[in-house]
């Protein structure tokens, strides 16, 4: 079995490249950053195909796609601030690269697509939750167009030190003998690791039927406790845009989801191609982070202390 992974050379790529490896018969990355590509080659070899590419080239995305059974879509843009500034950027790569992954999956006869989403796409208040949203919504229709390719998407948080995270600015800080800042003392987020949202996704590409959205059942934190760990703490205020609680999946949304066990999954409310759904129907709830069971702050400062989990960012190709 064949797969391509788009957006190979990013934080969650990478994390996930060895265990493909050992899963798949042959491994390909599309992604546009030649410099990593060159570093993947060196560490993997000839045990991964790579192509120079972007997911906005459609004709690209189809050549990358010959042979595969299996495509991981994890090649976006994410920094906020900076698609607020550059909004036309935005669509044309997560939502129009979306849709040419998508088309290109139908057209190659591809078995299955799993699309990597956001908690910026539960009750979005961002552009980059937008597009999130709107690529969540074109990968769960587009099991109306294919009898043979089915579609989901696992949707998580904010992985915990990787590159941009609050961990990974608050080391920064520390190093640098500054203060760490806090722009609310009630600020909530959930706590997933490389490991363990690589290890959800590919959980979701083995068991995916079609038509799904998957979440994880995740612990939360403060991140004051987080922030005190790493010495004195200034609140700065809240940024533009900035939740102050992640939202895995809004009252709304729940109406939807089914309870899986070990992760929840979202159901489409309008179901054009007759797809089945599973698992424990829930009662109406939200999925947040100021609600979600907490670590405690004892907890999190074994977590924050555990080389390993420093190691999985900092080590990256």
């Amino acid at each position: 079995m064949n797969i391509l992974l788009t957006g190979g050379t990013g934080s969650l790529g990478q994390a996930l490249l060895p265990h493909l490896i050992d899963r798949y018969d042959r491994v390909a990355v599309l992604s546009r950053d030649e410099w990593k590509q060159s570093l993947l080659q060196r560490h993997y070899g000839d045990r991964i195909r790579l192509f120079l590419g972007d997911v906005r080239d459609r004709e690209r995305v189809i050549r990358a796609l010959h042979g595969m059974h299996l495509v991981i879509h994890a090649a976006a843009l994410k920094r906020v601030d900076s698609l607020e500034y550059n909004p036309l950027e935005a669509v044309k790569t997560n939502i129009l690269g979306t849709m040419n992954v998508l088309d290109a999956a139908i057209d190659s006869g591809v078995e299955k697509v799993l699309v990597i989403s956001s908690d910026k796409a539960s009750s979005p208040v961002t552009l980059y939750g937008a597009t999130k949203l709107t690529a969540e919504r074109l990968t769960i229709q587009s099991n109306c167009y294919s009898t043979r390719t089915r579609f989901s998407c696992v949707r998580y948080g904010n992985v915990v030190n990787s590159r941009g995270s609050a961990l990974h600015l608050f080391r920064e800080q520390r190093s640098r003998g500054e203060m760490i800042t806090l722009t609310d003392p009630e600020m909530t987020r959930f706590w997933m690791t490389l490991s363990s949202a690589s290890q959800f996704v590919l959980w979701a590409a083995d068991n995916m039927k079609g038509g799904e959205v998957f979440i994880p059942k995740c612990r939360s934190f403060y991140v004051k406790d987080m922030a005190s760990l790493h010495g004195p703490v200034v609140v700065t205020g809240i940024r533009p845009s900035e939740k102050l609680h992640e939202s895995l999946i809004s009252p709304d949304e729940s109406r939807w989801a089914r309870d899986i066990g070990l992760h929840y999954a979202l159901f489409p409310e309008y179901n054009y191609w007759g797809g089945s759904e599973y698992g424990e129907r829930v009662e109406a709830f939200s999925l947040s982070s100021d609600t979600a069971e907490k670590i405690t702050k004892e907890e999190l400062k074994g977590l924050v202390c555990d080389e390993h989990l420093f190691q999985e960012s900092s080590g990256q190709l």
